[in-house]
């Protein structure tokens, strides 16, 4: 089964952000102490071809997909799956990977080919009258476009919502299907580094938590103007 659609975040900043992040990316800005970080950035931990984007599931389906490095023929290709570059919103929508059907944690590594494509050919899953000649407009795009993207707050550490939003990227049809069976390079199981992670915070040791975390940069996509970005 595939990772159910996200929940919808109110567009609204929250009151603090990390002093850490970049904001060397396109979008309108949001302060962030010394520095700004464009409200609607794409973050991952990327290479020259691939890029690593974040799933949950069940033991019953991530574990054989990490095992064998591909998803198993009862994940439903004809559904719509929703993939997140950045790790802390994955802790978020899993729970630190204690949520029911979220137990098992996957880190995709697929192809920046088709990452790109995916982004190019997605379209909001909201109506944005800055992106949109009018609603019948956006409703003409959802019904043909084989991804969407959704923009939520990104998470600091303790999982509290920042001022900038994280990418969401829903893929169906073709695109679900290519994601499974053509994009996917690798697939990990690192829910052992989620729990690590979070018995560190716990503990209390931020510093042993934040070492563990994944390294996540801004992504060259380029203008993302039909995305709000």
């Amino acid at each position: 089964m595939s990772e159910p659609q996200p929940e919808p975040q109110p567009e609204s900043p929250s009151a603090s952000a990390s002093p850490s992040a970049s904001a060397s990316a396109s979008g309108s800005p949001a302060a962030v102490g010394p520095a700004a970080v464009p409200k609607h950035q794409i973050r991952a931990s990327h290479t020259d071809t691939t890029v690593t984007v974040y799933q949950a599931y069940s033991p019953r389906l991530g574990l054989p997909a990490a095992r064998d490095g591909r998803f198993p023929p009862d994940w439903k290709r004809d559904r719509m799956t929703w993939v997140k570059p950045s790790f802390l919103w994955m802790m978020y929508r899993c729970g630190w990977a204690a949520k029911a059907g979220q137990e098992t944690v996957l880190a995709v590594e697929i192809t920046r080919t088709g990452f790109e494509r995916a982004l190019r050919e997605a379209c909001l899953s909201h109506y944005a009258p800055a992106v949109h000649a009018d609603r019948a407009a956006w409703r003409r795009a959802m019904r043909t476009a084989p991804a969407r993207v959704q923009w939520d707050p990104e998470r600091d550490p303790h999982l509290n919502p920042l001022p900038y939003r994280s990418l969401q990227l829903g893929l169906s049809g073709p695109f679900s299907r290519a994601y499974a069976d053509e994009w996917t390079v690798s697939i990990r199981d690192i829910t052992p580094l989620a729990r690590e992670i979070h018995g560190l915070l716990r503990a209390g040791d931020q510093d042993a938590a934040r070492a563990l975390l994944p390294r996540e940069s801004p992504y060259p996509a380029g203008p993302l103007n039909h995305l709000g970005a």
